[in-house]
């Protein structure tokens, strides 16, 4: 298979990394040969214009939908999920992020599709206390801090369980993935610095690994082609990913807002991770009273403060080791990308 054009799918393909991996597997200097890539995913059509890309909507919790889609694939990358879990109930985080995995999984066997890539999390190992220096051997969490954490850790487990002879799996956990059109992370701070109170939690020492989104799709990239040039290595296996060394998560997106032309004032306001995480839990008590009328999580909660003010570290030394993972982008490149897509949208906004 490693000489023979491939049709891949890309589930979540319109999606912030879904689309950065279909980006990549357009490239002109892709290292895989493609016959065709299927973007499937609720969304809009991202309306990528090239003759081997088309565009399929579907959901993954539908069976028949992701099977169709699943008509002469060779291989899947797996990346939807529901990731801003706040505004969602445990049990549809559950159903779209666990169940949906199972249906994927299912469509691809009833296909025949031969190779399977999975975008895991690094969450899966999250205990709430400091991890430093970690690699793979990290075991699972014994308990999971909500219900994202836990319904990627159990996708996760199924995805590396199915693996076989005829049916090769392997899974990347992503550090934070940052970038150009990031929903996430660079949104809500910026419109925290437009509002004129800029506050950060803990003392700045806290460190936690990113990855750019280019980077994370690019190891997607080098992980599908490994599975198809029967690379033993990484079969049944799970990597992290990061193209960076650890850094503080306010320090770092500190410079991107900056240089995208946003104020930050106060300069050095940061909240005690204690006093930060009794806050937390105010907010969580005040969207509990109300959610007989509106479910949400707010984005200030304990699980925000204690990921943002925690140690969480470790390197891709593995996926570099086994399947030939280097940063394809530079961080200056990387931070030149998200500076001006940033700065045009304030411009433009």
């Amino acid at each position: 298979m490693a000489d023979a054009k491939l049709n891949i799918l890309v589930t979540g393909g319109a999606g912030f990394l879904g689309s950065t991996i279909v980006s990549e597997l357009l490239d002109a200097n892709v290292p895989l040969g493609i016959q065709s890539i299927t973007i499937f995913g609720l969304k809009d059509n991202p309306g990528f214009i090239d003759d081997r890309a088309r565009y399929f909507k579907g959901d993954i919790c539908n069976p028949d939908d992701i099977g169709r889609a699943c008509v002469g694939i060779d291989l899947v990358i797996h990346a939807a999920a529901i990731v801003d879990w706040g505004t969602k109930s445990p049990k549809e985080v559950y159903r779209v992020n666990f169940e949906g995995t199972r249906n994927v999984i299912a469509a691809c066997k009833q296909n025949k599709v031969s190779m399977l890539v999975y975008t895991s999390s690094l969450d899966v190992v999250i205990t709430g206390n400091p991890l430093v220096n970690i690699d793979e051997s990290q075991p699972y969490a014994d308990k999971h801090l909500n219900m994202y954490c836990e319904s990627k850790c159990l996708a996760e487990q199924l995805v590396l369980s199915a693996n076989n002879e005829h049916f090769k799996t392997c899974a990347l956990r992503p550090a934070d993935i940052w970038g150009e059109r990031d929903p996430y992370h660079l949104p809500p701070l910026i419109q925290m610095a437009k509002s004129g109170l800029y506050t950060r939690i803990g003392n700045g020492k806290a460190l936690s690994q990113h990855v750019y989104s280019g980077n994370m799709a690019w190891a997607h990239v080098l992980a599908a082609k490994a599975l198809a040039e029967g690379n033993q290595e990484v079969l049944g296996k799970a990597y992290f990913i990061t193209d960076s060394e650890g850094s503080n998560f306010f320090t770092f997106f500190d410079e991107i807002i900056l240089r995208a032309g946003y104020k930050i004032w106060p300069k050095n306001l940061w909240l005690p991770k204690g006093f930060a995480y009794a806050l937390g839990a105010i907010s969580e008590y005040i969207a509990f009273l109300v959610r007989p009328v509106k479910y949400y999580n707010p984005k200030f909660s304990r699980f925000a403060v204690m990921y943002t003010s925690t140690d969480f570290t470790f390197s891709a030394d593995n996926a570099k080791k086994d399947f030939g993972f280097f940063p394809k982008y530079s961080k200056e490149e990387s931070m030149e990308r998200t500076i001006a897509f940033f700065r045009n949208h304030k411009a433009n906004a």
